[in-house]
């Protein structure tokens, strides 16, 4: 959408990429000027098109970074790290002091190489230089993201400078936003495609389905670019639409993402392609959109049909095992939240019950067929720790990672209702199997 903006508008609105940890992504696109090519799968067909707005990309450095935050004329920083990047409590909104970034900014202040401790740095030395405060705009799929980074940032700040923490709060905008595009992870294909439709060689291509979707909250400050002329819709209030999302679209993903990588389906539209799982999804999309306020511009059934259409889209292959990483910070607002809000409406929750009994089902780390995966998840140990010593028996794990903190909100791990349809999906999944509980599960 930047690209389009410059297209469109012009202005100097290229971008400073940074990539805080690996270096392949930021050594292709440097090497190619910053240009890559976005390939769009649909069912109409395959385009490309090469994307100039890119100026350099900082690969794992944290002086570079720094430098490059600090510079005046930047004006908006954003941010993709998933929730476990930015190290921040969920519960209290500030830090998270057990986060190793975190920890290691808050010892040494003036040297950060976390998300927060270069945010806070860099606003410190635009502060004293005179120099205006870049606009924070969080692209995680985080409820109220804009918020969430906000509490962290200030946080952060009142830990080590108070007066830089007001001052924070009282001149910085933390716009939210919700980004919506399924883009996989880039294969041998992807690469091979980029060359056949440019002629030439893009160690940095991507490839993405036709759909793109960004509402913004219009809180700039300091200027944006036209990003509304590739699509983008700007609002006073992105709750409704990020809500509508995460219960949707993220919580059936993550819901056939779990039973499809599980019954061995490794895409998306492999578990559409099967027809117990697609009326699994259909099933999700449906109790999700019961839970929702109304939309004035947006039909919540149409959007639950484009979702289906989307997924099953046989030129896009997202695997589900990519889908299923982090589960326990995707959860709690993609499927514990509408589930809580179902129970208290006296809505349908079997949707939301089954699709935690095939995340806890995962979690166990072994397949039906005797083969062990890593789950990928940022506490992975814990839930190793907290099932180590557990019976293979469904009351006793869902009794155990209930307990875990932080996940599970107490008053859906202590419902009985809930508890029990949780315990009879799981029940089914670990006597019967996945394939036979998914299809009784679907016939029920």
């Amino acid at each position: 959408m930047t690209d389009d903006a410059l297209a469109a508008s012009g202005g100097d609105w290229r971008i400073t990429g940074v990539s805080l940890r690996s270096v392949e992504v930021a050594e292709a696109l440097n090497a190619q000027h910053g240009f890559y090519t976005l390939i769009e799968r649909g069912s109409q067909g395959t385009s490309a098109r090469v994307i100039g707005s890119i100026r350099d990309v900082i690969a794992a450095d944290s002086t570079a970074t720094l430098a490059a935050l600090c510079a005046p004329e930047v004006r908006i920083v954003t941010l993709t790290v998933t929730e476990k990047g930015y190290g921040i409590d969920r519960l209290s909104g500030g830090p998270d002091l057990t986060h190793p970034a975190v920890g290691a900014d808050l010892a040494s202040p003036d040297t950060p190489a976390g998300v927060l401790g270069l945010l806070v740095r860099a606003l410190a030395q635009r502060r004293l230089s005179g120099h205006k405060p870049f606009t924070v705009l969080s692209c995680d799929n985080l409820p109220e993201n804009g918020r969430l980074v906000r509490s962290g940032v200030v946080g952060f700040a009142r830990m080590t400078d108070p007066g830089l923490a007001d001052w924070i709060e009282a001149e910085v905008a933390f716009p939210s936003c919700m980004v919506d595009r399924i883009t996989p992870a880039a294969a041998p294909k992807t690469l091979s495609e980029a060359e056949l439709q440019t002629g030439c060689i893009d160690l940095a291509a991507v490839e993405t389905e036709p759909f793109v979707q960004w509402v913004i909250e219009d809180l700039f400050p300091t200027g944006r670019p036209a990003w509304e002329a590739g699509g983008a819709l700007f609002v006073t209030d992105v709750a409704p639409y990020e809500q509508m999302k995460l219960t949707m679209l993220n919580g059936s993903h993550s819901m056939l993402a779990y039973a499809g990588f599980l019954s061995g389906r490794q895409y998306v539209r492999d578990v559409m392609e099967d027809r117990a799982l697609a009326r699994l999804v259909k099933r999700h999309l449906a109790a999700a959109a019961a839970v929702l306020p109304r939309l004035p511009s947006i039909d919540l059934a149409d959007y639950a049909r484009s979702l289906e259409i989307r997924f099953r889209n046989p030129a896009i292959a997202h695997e589900t095992r990519q889908i299923a990483m982090d589960g326990s910070q995707k959860l709690p607002q993609r499927i514990f939240q509408p589930a809580l809000l179902a129970l208290e409406r006296n809505l349908p929750i079997q949707a939301f019950a089954f699709a935690t009994a095939a995340w806890i089902r995962y979690t166990l780390g072994r397949n039906d067929a005797g083969e062990v995966y890593p789950i990928r998840d940022p506490r992975e140990a814990e839930i190793a720790a907290a099932l180590s010593d557990t019976p293979r028996e469904a009351p006793a794990i869902v009794a155990a990672l209930s307990a875990l903190p932080g996940l599970i909100p107490p008053a859906l791990a202590e419902h009985a209702r809930w508890t029990a349809a949780v315990e009879r999906a799981l029940e089914r999944m670990l006597t019967q199997g996945m394939l036979d509980a998914i299809d009784l599960e679907a016939s029920d």
